[in-house]
């Protein structure tokens, strides 16, 4: 029984046989010049998903006949980078120099994961390849990163991915009892994205609906009957990446702790990127809380800076604790709701002119034409304010921005109105 998914089975077993990035692997390009001289830097191959990273990690060292070693970012700590590092020295785990330590998804890595690196990859000890969908010019420390050669990787072209179908057809095992004609590929390659590996397990999926024919045509009508239930067992961690934050976020902002927490858990549990989740607690912070409770927005960013720098696991009780105070913190969104009026208001008005008094008079011609004059230095009047217009003429006396019914956000209207003397509208 073939149980390894249709896109594990049909990795290429030499660099002849991988299919794509061109730029990197042609005759005459940079890395394969390298690979050829039986010579390579310590690199990071930077791509998207599915366009054959983890792959080419393996085939380099199969290539120049080195030892391997692989971890992963995620559940993987400066211990173990250490004890590799530490066996490699003592000839234990390998018995060879030259090794090859394969880093999946490095951008994970803390900054003092990645500095545990900087020693052996400096002394030759071992070559690091890391693998990241994120640019490692602001995920890879700069030290480490300096140290290496970036490789970017693209997605595949359609080309590239018609090539990768055919020889999914005609060499896998599963596939050598049936007939399968590509009548139409236009539906696979646009659901594929560019993303080798979910184009042939979408594939899998698609002709193993059809266990008891032998002769398949594929259509993009049949494509798209079959996509939705295809992509939900494909693509359920895709799915639910989005979907779970999404229950996160409304279960801060709806003030329940208790799911919160449980929708974080989770997204932990499921392999996120915790700087993503730490990322969509910042903005929760200001859309949701906002001035209703500025310290939220202190506190999650102060989650973000710590997650950046311990990394797994310990990070998993930063973002506990970040969650737990967002979801039981007031709630406002009057800021955000301000923001977005005013850009429709620029949106229907334009680019309006900056009122003459508040433009800045460097020098003298603009002093001549008035610029600058008739500003009132609010620092010279009582209270340090003084009443005076900031819009646009065309946009005087217009209010963006709305208190919501809680505490914090009714204490600034009141203090507004106060400045103002005017009705200030809820």
């Amino acid at each position: 029984m073939i149980s390894a998914p249709l896109a594990e089975r049909m990795r290429p077993k030499t660099l002849d046989e991988y299919i794509g990035q061109e730029h990197i692997l042609s005759t005459d390009a940079s890395l394969r010049r390298a690979l050829d001289s039986g010579m390579i830097p310590s690199m990071i191959l930077w791509g998207p998903p599915g366009v054959g990273k983890t792959t080419l990690a393996h085939l380099i060292a199969k290539h120049l006949n080195r030892p391997f070693h692989t971890l992963s970012a995620i559940s993987s700590g400066v211990k173990d980078v250490r004890e590799i590092i530490s066996n490699i020295d003592k000839g234990g785990l390998f018995q060879a120099k030259g090794t090859i330590l394969f880093i999946d998804e490095i951008h994970r890595f803390s900054k003092a994961q990645q500095d545990s690196l900087l020693g052996a990859v400096e002394k030759g000890t071992l070559t690091l390849i890391g693998a990241t969908t994120e640019n490692p010019s602001f995920e890879v420390i700069s030290a480490l990163l300096s140290r290496c050669q970036v490789y970017s990787l693209v997605e595949h072209t359609k080309s590239d991915l018609l090539a990768i179908l055919k020889n999914a057809i005609q060499q896998d095992s599963a596939f050598s009892l049936k007939k399968i004609n590509l009548v139409e590929t236009s539906a696979l390659l646009r659901i594929s994205g560019g993303d080798a590996r979910r184009l042939l397990n979408i594939f899998e999926i698609i002709i193993g609906t059809f266990q008891n024919e032998q002769d398949i045509e594929i259509t993009n009508d049949l494509v798209m009957k079959n996509a939705q239930q295809s992509l939900a067992r494909y693509d359920k961690d895709g799915e639910q990446h989005y979907d779970i934050v999404s229950a996160l976020i409304k279960s801060i902002r709806g003030s329940d702790p208790n799911a919160a927490i449980y929708w974080l858990a989770r997204m932990i549990e499921g392999g996120e990127d915790p700087k993503f989740i730490a990322r969509r607690l910042l903005i929760s912070a200001s859309e949701d809380i906002g001035l209703a409770n500025p310290n939220g927005l202190l506190m999650a960013n102060a989650c973000f800076q710590a997650v950046e720098s311990i990394g797994w696991p310990e990070a998993r009780i930063v973002l506990a604790q970040c969650t737990i105070y967002l979801a039981a913190s007031p709630k406002g969104n009057a800021a955000y709701m301000a923001l977005n009026k005013a850009q429709q208001a620029v949106q229907e008005t334009g680019n309006l002119g900056v009122p003459l008094p508040l433009r800045n008079a460097p020098t003298a011609l603009m002093k001549e034409l008035n610029y600058g004059k008739d500003y009132l230095y609010s620092h010279d009047f009582p209270g340090n304010f003084a009443a005076q217009e900031f819009l646009p003429e065309e946009l005087k006396g217009m209010n963006f921005f709305n208190a919501g019914s809680n505490a914090k956000e009714q204490e600034i209207a009141k203090k507004i109105q106060a400045l103002w003397n005017k009705k200030y509208e809820n």
